[in-house]
């Protein structure tokens, strides 16, 4: 008689062998691209197994073009929701609540984002409004105060919690003076100033049609959708001249540093530390996926296993690549109580020296890769997933043949690649390490690993001298 457990084993195992071999067949669904007489990119791709519809509008509008002004581009993505020329806010809100619908904004370093969730059955009522939301705001001033309000406070409570506002320190950090060390929510002081004014000044600026991409993923006709595009998007057009492009994506990384962010209060630290990375569209992306996974991109990673299961140094270790259109960063982070700050960062650095030091066997790289392939099908299922991702295609300038060929790269990377690229893209000298913690017992152990500049959490910012 075969026992429950190799019973067990044995459906698991048919189970993988399953999702690898679904995952192998994996492919971007067929969608169409188009652009509109005013330039205006649209995505349509049809999905009619349920019948519901995402949509995205997206507009390379985001920190890197705030300019003097933090924040900008967050806030005026967020008070798009604050009504329109014909939908007040009222309106938009109980109109969306009563059919069931979703409507929110993103903004990120390199994009804002409008979208929305609806039946489709709802497409006439809801489109329209969605559509005047992203073209046509009209940043009611009582309203817009009342969110550049409740922003302010949402700042002030992120520094509360280190791992709130680690990365926004650590691109600061990288960055230097670049756009790209804005920080997406921008500062206190900075929001506090922001008038209505700016933001539409920001809004005429940077949200034209050629600056944006259209994303429709979901239960349509694409004659029909075509039509109510083309009427609702296609007198769009752009009143002032296009601002110069100011974003520097140059990682400053000349020699090794440590910034020392001082929370008095801290009972543990919280810490990064890496250089620079990769952007979204680098050929190398997929198998460098793959790599970081054995170092930190799984629970099993020899990140987590050293710091947490081995030691208990910590809750969790990971590491990761943050591409963006032109640029990107590379980190290993983790947190540990604050007497054990020294040896955590001893340990972490060791095992991120391991990458050269001994380097990957076959068997853990096949392991990683099946875990690979497993995982990157269950990110694209629901239109909103596949709207998201085409809306992330268009702004880092993505084709779809990285999608459609990302088993295809996985299955690729062998040994010998492997150990190529981790000396091609993962910092391995001159790293940059940002902690954040109480600086008075975390001081020395700092300046062991590069050049120590002090900064306090409760300043305004997120740099030094910041105001």
């Amino acid at each position: 008689m075969i026992s429950k457990k190799i019973l067990a084993y044995s459906l698991a195992s048919l189970s993988l062998l399953a999702a690898n071999s679904h995952a192998a067949e994996f492919r971007l669904p067929a969608f169409e691209t188009a652009k509109l007489p005013n330039g205006l990119t649209v995505y349509l791709m049809e999905r009619h197994d349920v019948p519901l519809i995402a949509v995205r509008a997206v507009v390379k509008a985001g920190a890197v073009s705030d300019a003097s002004n933090a924040g900008l581009a967050n806030l005026t993505g967020d008070a798009l929701l604050l009504g329109s020329s014909k939908y007040d806010k009222k309106t938009l809100d109980q109109t969306f609540d009563f059919r069931g619908g979703r409507i929110s904004s993103t903004t990120t370093t390199e994009s804002t984002s409008l979208n929305a969730d609806f039946a489709s059955a709802d497409v006439g009522v809801l489109l329209p409004i969605f559509a005047d939301a992203m073209l046509h705001p009209v940043f009611e001033a009582e309203e817009f105060g009342k969110l550049r309000s409740r922003t302010v406070d949402g700042l002030k409570q992120a520094k509360e919690s280190p791992r709130n506002v680690v990365q926004t320190y650590y691109r600061s950090m990288l960055f230097g003076n670049g756009a790209y060390a804005n920080p997406v929510g921008g500062t206190v002081n900075s929001v506090t100033a922001l008038q209505p004014q700016d933001a539409k000044k920001f809004h005429q600026s940077y949200y034209r049609p050629e600056n944006a991409a259209l994303v429709v993923v979901g239960d349509f006709k694409p004659s029909v959708m075509r039509a109510q595009l083309a009427s609702l998007f296609g007198s769009w057009k752009a009143t002032t001249a296009m601002p110069a492009t100011a974003a520097n994506g140059k990682v400053e990384a000349d020699k090794a540093r440590v910034w020392l962010v001082n929370k008095s209060d801290a009972v543990e630290t919280t810490f990064l530390f890496g250089g620079k990375g990769i952007a979204r569209n680098d050929p190398d992306y997929v198998p460098l996926q793959v790599i970081n996974t054995i170092l930190g991109g799984r629970f099993t990673s020899w990140l987590n296993d050293e710091l947490r299961v081995n030691s208990g140094l910590t809750y969790g270790a990971n590491s990761g690549f943050s591409p963006l259109a032109d640029t990107g960063s590379f980190a290993v982070s983790s947190f540990t109580a604050t007497p054990k700050t020294e040896a955590a960062l001893a340990l972490a650095t060791k095992t991120y020296q391991r990458l050269w030091d001994k380097g990957i066997d076959a068997a853990t790289l096949e392991s990683a890769k099946a875990y690979v392939k497993g995982q990157f099908p269950p990110r694209f299922e629901t239109n909103q997933q596949l709207a998201g991702l085409l809306g992330d295609m268009f702004v880092a300038k993505v084709g779809r043949e990285q999608i459609d060929h990302f088993m295809r790269d996985v299955d690729g990377l062998n040994v010998d690649k492997a150990k190529q690229l981790v000396d091609k893209h993962f910092p391995r000298d001159k790293l940059q390490m940002l902690l954040i913690g109480k600086a008075e017992s975390i001081r020395s152990i700092a300046a062991s690993y590069g050049e120590v500049t002090e900064l306090d959490i409760t300043a305004n910012g997120f740099a030094p001298g910041a105001k």
